[in-house]
């Protein structure tokens, strides 16, 4: 088993910044995928960022926030995050990190409510 908790949402203004914190527990040794996804009232579930830990790891992002969001790790405390800027309306959503295993599949936080409005 794998535990997934987000923190760090909250409101902004456009334009503002916003860092998203995700810590991972329980059974992370074959966990080789770790990401953000979101979901906005009345969409569906979105890809927005994730690392993927090979011998490089490489941050792949959706076009969306690409040049504002950028995601890292720190390994070493099993922890992802998102840092946001540039923030528009539109990004705002109930943000939800995940982490995969090849072996025990794919788990998810509870999520985290951003909200970008003026």
């Amino acid at each position: 088993q794998v535990q997934v908790a987000e923190s760090g949402g909250g409101s902004v203004q456009p334009g503002g910044s916003l860092r998203l914190s995700c810590g991972v527990s329980g059974d992370t040794a074959t966990v080789n995928v770790m990401g953000w996804y979101r979901q906005a009232p009345g969409k569906q579930r979105e890809f927005v960022a994730s690392v993927i830990d090979i011998t490089h790891p490489e941050a792949v992002y959706a076009d969306s926030v690409k040049g504002r969001f950028t995601v890292f790790k720190d390994t070493a405390k099993n922890m992802l995050f998102l840092q946001m800027t540039s923030l528009k309306p539109e990004d705002t959503a109930v943000y939800f990190c995940s982490a995969s295993s090849p072996i025990l599949g794919a788990y998810w936080g509870q999520g985290t409510q951003v909200i970008v409005s003026s």
